[in-house]
């Protein structure tokens, strides 16, 4: 069965995005994206990051964020795109996901933070098996509004469990 925005049910349970999503946007290379809001747990601006050796080029390290030790991922670089210089709008996203290990905080870094949205489910469309600059399994789905699209992430799945041991 097919709804009004083109996708058929089974499109809609397997991403996750049966009902509208209110998300955090934010901005990486000129691109949107959103990830849901119940997965972020802070928003703060650039910190002292603690560099890790022998770890993937995205995983920029360790902070202390009030006394709990969370790792910190670079997401440029995770998604392959250009290294950029942080600057006073570069943001640190702490996001909470599961993994095999249970519930796993983790930063990452994006070149600003927007604002929270709700999208409606009408507006949400699966995301297309080409032309991505992502792996199209990191997407949950495409969000349209009225000036742009937004690549909505499922959080979940853009570290594997191999990366989150520093592997």
């Amino acid at each position: 069965m097919t709804t009004g925005s083109g996708l058929n049910n089974d499109t809609a349970i397997h991403s996750g995005m049966e009902h509208d999503n209110k998300c955090l946007q934010f901005e990486l290379d000129g691109e949107y994206y959103g990830v849901d809001i119940l997965k972020v747990r802070e928003i703060n601006g650039m910190m002292d990051i603690t560099a890790v050796p022998q770890t993937p080029m995205f995983m920029k390290g360790l902070i202390n964020l009030r006394g709990k030790v969370v790792p910190v991922i670079d997401l440029r670089l995770k998604f392959g795109l250009a290294e950029s210089e942080y600057d006073e709008r570069t943001s640190i996203i702490v996001i909470e996901f599961k993994s095999i290990h249970g519930q796993v905080q983790m930063g990452i870094v994006v070149d600003t933070v927007s604002e929270v949205i709700n999208i409606p489910f009408e507006n949400i469309e699966a995301a297309p098996n080409f032309g991505a600059r992502l792996k199209s399994e990191y997407i949950k789905g495409m969000a349209k509004t009225k000036d742009r699209v937004i690549i909505i992430l499922d959080i979940d799945l853009i570290l594997t469990d191999e990366e989150l041991t520093f592997g």
